[in-house]
């Protein structure tokens, strides 16, 4: 019975995988979905991954060798979020992708000898607003490349902003409002239902997100040689229109 039951499940797979092919790969494949992205406006959602990276710049240099600035170590997140697309043009449109990001940064300081004060743990949770311009070539069968680019402005509803505490009282502060410049390329495959766009994103932040320690409490350690903290990001969404 599971031996029958396997081999129908292969005969289906093996079936549905050379419809998607055909339909894909072949010379004259069906193209599916021809008018749709003629529309004005039309509207997506979609889901991804994140890996969020900190850029120090520094108002003295750090000494030469190698882990003596301020480590970051990454992990990686995820994205959920809708997208609406505006067709400027036959091959531009503009897109508004707002969506909520949570991502998790842990920072080792090696000046710092106490074991406890060396680590700080940055974990964000981002409403993340980006406007773009998608940059579309020439549809080949149901195939569709594109580069994408744009600015973005994002809210940092784990900042701790408003917080007296500092590093001394082991919080690390950052600004709730930032902004950054993003570049990628994806490709839309057109289904027989849908669109599914996978897509790679790089995000470069533009504006300082550190908020220093308090100077009453004395020199820190933690923030009083970094010029500038800006966000740096991989993005990677799957979309379906």
């Amino acid at each position: 019975m599971k031996k029958t039951v396997i081999l129908i499940l292969l005969v289906l797979t093996t079936k549905g995988y050379s419809q998607f092919a055909k339909n894909m790969f072949s010379k004259d494949p069906i193209i599916n979905l021809e008018n749709w992205q003629k529309q004005r406006l039309y509207f997506g959602y979609y889901l991804g991954f994140n890996s969020f990276d900190f850029k120090f710049d520094y108002k003295n240099p750090v000494p030469v060798p190698p882990g003596a600035d301020i480590q970051v170590k990454k992990t990686t997140g995820f994205n959920v979020g809708v997208v609406a697309d505006l067709r400027l043009q036959e091959y531009i449109n503009l897109r508004f992708e707002p969506g909520l990001y949570y991502t998790k940064r842990d920072l080792y300081f090696p000046n710092i000898e106490l074991k406890n004060e060396y680590l700080r743990e940055v974990s964000s949770t981002y409403i993340h607003f980006p406007l773009l311009l998608k940059f579309s070539s020439l549809r080949t069968g149901n195939i569709r490349p594109y580069l994408v680019g744009g600015m973005s402005t994002t809210l940092n509803l784990s900042s701790n902003s408003k917080s007296k505490d500092d590093n001394f009282e082991g919080k690390f502060r950052v600004k709730p409002w930032t902004a950054a410049y993003e570049l990628g390329f994806g490709i839309d495959i057109f289904s027989e239902y849908f669109i599914f766009s996978p897509s790679i994103r790089g995000m470069f932040g533009i504006t300082d997100e550190l908020i220093r320690d308090n100077p009453a409490n004395g020199p820190s350690q933690w923030t009083d040689n970094i010029d500038s903290m800006k966000s740096r990001a991989i993005l990677i969404n799957f979309t379906f229109h």
